[in-house]
């Protein structure tokens, strides 16, 4: 890469059960208003807009042109979207700039998952033959998922539950947090998996700048450099693939060039305790590794943002100089098929 391109600004709503009160416009608009704020530019000055969002979620189809309602459509803009995370909107807006067709970028994401259940949204990721029309939900199979690494021997009902206590009370520093506290004692809900051991279910957005060169410096004191970025997919079927590990994140952050220097932090998009431990043995992360300072999405999950902001996470602990060389991860898909790596480093201090 011959251009380099960094996030200079993140922000976030404050993770809450439900915002019926609110429509996915008057959900964003704070967010989108407080990203500009930090950076001083406003939506005119962005080279590039990109969302993800799913129209699953709002029950209706385009439900993203509405959003672009926060933005405002006027002037014109050079916008784009993916039906995926916005750690993808990121992917799409980090190669825009490298073209060097823009030097920003504004990237956002939101999600609405109180209206309806969001554990029957998601089977229609599934495989349509197969095993949709048997309808396991999204904790059903992670529950599958947390059972063969138990069998496996790389796990156990104790080792989960610290994953879920240690989420909660890092949790506690971050105001934007939704599930904080001490773990609850309760029966399962799926077994092996305890309502610790799952995310919540909540609304939230996040957004994102980034800007390349010169111009990062001119707008961040302390850019996060995005080193690289490489996303891949496992097989759709589920019985083909090894649930106790994930080679697709693996060799993600191989391309994305995690593995040439040591990280000291690392923000995982894993909704479930048992997808952390198959995350940290195919990244590679070992003890002296900060994972999910923020809480992660055991702490908030609000679908189709909660990749997006891993990646803000991470560049925001490098823009005030608490981390050097960061990784984050977005998945998307049941039992973590599809993963994104991102590096992120500050300039040396």
């Amino acid at each position: 890469m011959t251009r380099q391109i960094a996030v200079v600004a993140f922000a976030q709503t404050d993770h809450r059960r439900s915002t019926e009160e609110s429509s996915e416009v008057e959900l964003l608009m704070p967010v989108l208003h407080e990203v500009l704020r930090r950076t001083g530019l406003r939506t005119a000055d962005i080279g590039f807009i990109c969302s993800g969002s799913s129209d699953y979620l709002a029950g209706r189809a385009f439900s993203f042109t509405l959003a672009l309602d926060g933005v405002g459509a006027w002037p014109p803009v050079s916008e784009s979207h993916v039906e995926m995370d916005g750690a993808w909107a990121l992917y799409e807006a980090w190669t825009k700039l490298l073209t060097g067709d823009a030097d920003t970028a504004l990237v956002y994401s939101y999600g609405k998952c109180s209206p309806g259940s969001v554990r029957d949204v998601l089977t229609r990721q599934l495989d349509p033959y197969y095993v949709a029309p048997l309808w396991p939900d999204s904790v059903a199979l992670a529950a599958l998922q947390a059972q063969a690494l138990i069998d496996a021997g790389d796990t156990d009902e104790a080792a989960l539950a610290a994953v879920g206590a240690r989420s909660r009370t890092d949790a506690a520093a971050n105001p934007h947090a939704q599930r904080t506290g001490p773990l609850p004692h309760d029966d399962h809900v799926i077994r092996p998996l305890r309502t610790g051991d799952c995310p919540p279910v909540g609304d939230g957005a996040a957004a994102v700048i980034l800007a390349a060169g010169d111009r990062a410096r001119e707008l961040c004191e302390r850019p996060a450099w995005i080193r690289g970025v490489d996303h891949r997919i496992e097989a759709h079927a589920l019985g083909v693939r090894d649930l106790t590990d994930s080679p697709s994140a693996r060799l993600a952050a191989e391309k994305a060039g995690a593995f040439e220097r040591p990280v000291d932090t690392a923000e995982l998009h894993a909704p479930f305790s048992s997808q952390e431990i198959v995350l940290r043995k195919a990244l590679r992360l070992g003890d002296d590794v900060r994972v999910n300072p923020s809480g992660g999405a055991l702490a908030a999950n609000p679908v189709m943002a909660a990749g997006l902001i891993r990646v803000g996470e991470a560049a925001a602990r490098i823009h005030r100089g608490e981390s050097d060389r960061a990784l984050a991860h977005a998945t998307s898909g049941p039992c973590l098929q599809q993963n994104l790596v991102a590096v992120l480093e500050g300039d040396p201090r």
